[in-house]
């Protein structure tokens, strides 16, 4: 079975960029002086630019793949700065678990499942 992994650090700059791209400029995403006032007391990133970075990283190791569906749950938040560990793990034929990790401290940010065409 396949396994991919990657890491990457969102910036605030992804997380604005992302809101611009896709319509959702929710403020916990894109204003810090909001979010600053929220539990998570500063912004978090979008749960599907998470899923996107782990799009990309599938597309860039199986270049003609194409989705057929996904399930994702976003059990804690992704904020700017913190070093993500994107991991793909093959369960077979078509099928993916997905997980984005964040390294300081091994909580998952994102977990789900992937199926291929």
């Amino acid at each position: 079975m396949r396994v991919f992994k990657s890491e990457w650090q969102p910036t605030q700059a992804d997380f604005d960029l992302f809101a611009k791209i896709s319509g959702d400029d929710n403020p916990i995403h894109v204003d810090p002086d909001f979010s600053a006032r929220t539990l998570f007391g500063r912004t978090v990133s979008h749960g599907m630019l998470i899923y996107s970075k782990l799009w990309g990283l599938m597309r860039q190791k199986i270049p003609d793949a194409r989705q057929k569906s996904q399930t994702l749950m976003f059990p804690a938040p992704c904020f700017a700065g913190d070093v993500i560990q994107l991991l793909i793990s093959e369960t077979s034929h078509n099928n993916f678990d997905v997980m984005a990790i964040r390294q300081s401290n091994g909580e998952t940010v994102l977990t789900g499942k992937m199926e291929l065409k």
